[in-house]
């Protein structure tokens, strides 16, 4: 298992949102650049960055932040935040991005899923953010009767990379990754599955580690605010 620091851009800086909520949001640094060295120097292999404001919006705020942080790491990068279109993937994958990240459009116009998988195989992933079971999309402000797994299931038939698993009812709040649900993900899906949400602690690391099958973790806030070190996590998921 990897281990993979998250950096999440909103209005050009770094921030954490508290269960996805963008009222409740805390800024960690004004220069992501300097955030995502820290983490190759630290030996993260990949980074997981989110565009905030195209999660909310659909319109892509922080592409010149992105494209820096893309000039200044020689890491993989994967990205998510508001793309919903063919336009919006192959721009970013032109600009470098190695791994592209679809989410409310996966739920929305799966077709395009389906078209951006075939046309760039191994570099599209869907980002499955779920509430009880439930899909939520829009940057988790609106919950769908769409069923986790069974979508799951759906985007991998259109040969997806992987996916990435968020309990966003953990997001944020340093309690800890929802283990049950992020096991029956691994277990409905035969391709990489990446979780996400609460891990607070290097004994989650260890306890999502247990998982037969998962590809990697993804932490943000305690890393932020110093509750895991990176290093030490990746040490330990590596083990």
């Amino acid at each position: 298992m990897i281990v993979i620091p998250a950096i999440d851009l909103k209005d050009g800086k770094c921030v954490r949102l508290l269960q996805g909520k963008k009222e409740h949001s805390t800024t960690y640094s004004d220069d992501p650049v300097s955030v995502a060295r820290r983490w190759v120097s630290m030996g993260a292999k990949l980074i997981h960055i989110v565009d905030l404001d195209g999660a909310f919006t659909g319109n892509q705020k922080n592409r010149d932040t992105v494209k820096a942080i893309r000039e200044a790491v020689d890491v993989d990068l994967e990205l998510g935040g508001g793309i919903r279109d063919m336009d919006g993937v192959r721009e970013w994958i032109s600009l470098g991005i190695n791994r592209v990240i679809l989410g409310t459009v996966a739920a929305k116009h799966p077709e395009i899923v389906k078209e951006a998988a075939r046309r760039y195989p191994g570099q599209i992933l869907v980002g499955i953010d779920a509430k009880d079971g439930k899909v939520a999309i829009k940057g988790w402000e609106e919950l769908t009767e769409l069923d986790a797994l069974e979508f799951a299931r759906q985007m991998v038939s259109y040969g997806i990379a992987g996916i990435i698993y968020t309990d966003i009812s953990r997001d944020g709040m340093l309690t800890g990754p929802n283990l049950e649900a992020t096991k029956r993900m691994v277990e409905a899906v035969d391709i990489p599955v990446i979780a996400s949400g609460g891990i607070s602690s290097i004994d989650d690391i260890k306890r999502l580690k247990e998982i037969p099958g998962l590809w990697g973790a993804i932490t943000g806030k305690a890393l932020y605010t110093g509750k895991i070190d990176l290093v030490e996590a990746i040490r330990v998921a590596s083990e």
